[in-house]
């Protein structure tokens, strides 16, 4: 039987957002639980504001929101016990394109990084803006930029 408590209910009707996200973060050094557990601390810390949203779009989007930072914050602190390995650019010389995209893509800074990763998972503008708090159009200028930064980098490659 299902609990009662409003908190437990979130963390099981958002456990796939969670996971998914922490999953997608927990490639760059850290434990994917370690990512969950402290995405779900923060989640409880913020707890009230959570659970007074009650519309589900808006809801989920702070889900993520804090989530995000969260996790972001989590790998911040982490930074220096992650190391490349010695082979690092005898193996970038030998990748296709699209993997040197990847690679580029994953050295960006946060949000560009989830900006870039949530468009092309297919979100439109207006939900990457919901997600990260930001308007539809700052979303269209960062992914300008982005997209002509990354250009630059494969020039000089």
């Amino acid at each position: 039987m299902r609990s009662k408590d409003p908190f437990e209910e979130l963390l099981h009707r958002y456990r796939g957002l969670l996971f998914t996200l922490c999953r997608r973060y927990g490639r760059r050094g850290l434990d994917v639980d370690d990512l969950l557990q402290d995405a779900t601390v923060a989640l409880w810390r913020a707890r009230e504001k959570v659970l007074e949203e009650t519309r589900s779009v808006g809801q989920a989007a702070l889900v993520w929101k804090i989530a995000r930072n969260a996790v972001v914050d989590t790998l911040r602190r982490s930074r220096e016990t992650v190391e490349l390995p010695a082979d690092y650019e005898e193996v970038a010389e030998d990748r296709s394109l699209l993997s040197e995209l990847h690679e580029q893509i994953a050295l960006l800074d946060e949000p560009d990084r989830t900006i870039v990763k949530l468009q092309l998972e297919g979100y439109s503008y207006e939900e990457i803006g919901q997600q990260l708090d930001m308007t539809e159009k700052n979303v269209s200028v960062r992914l300008v930029r982005i997209k002509e930064r990354l250009r630059k980098q494969f020039d000089k490659i």
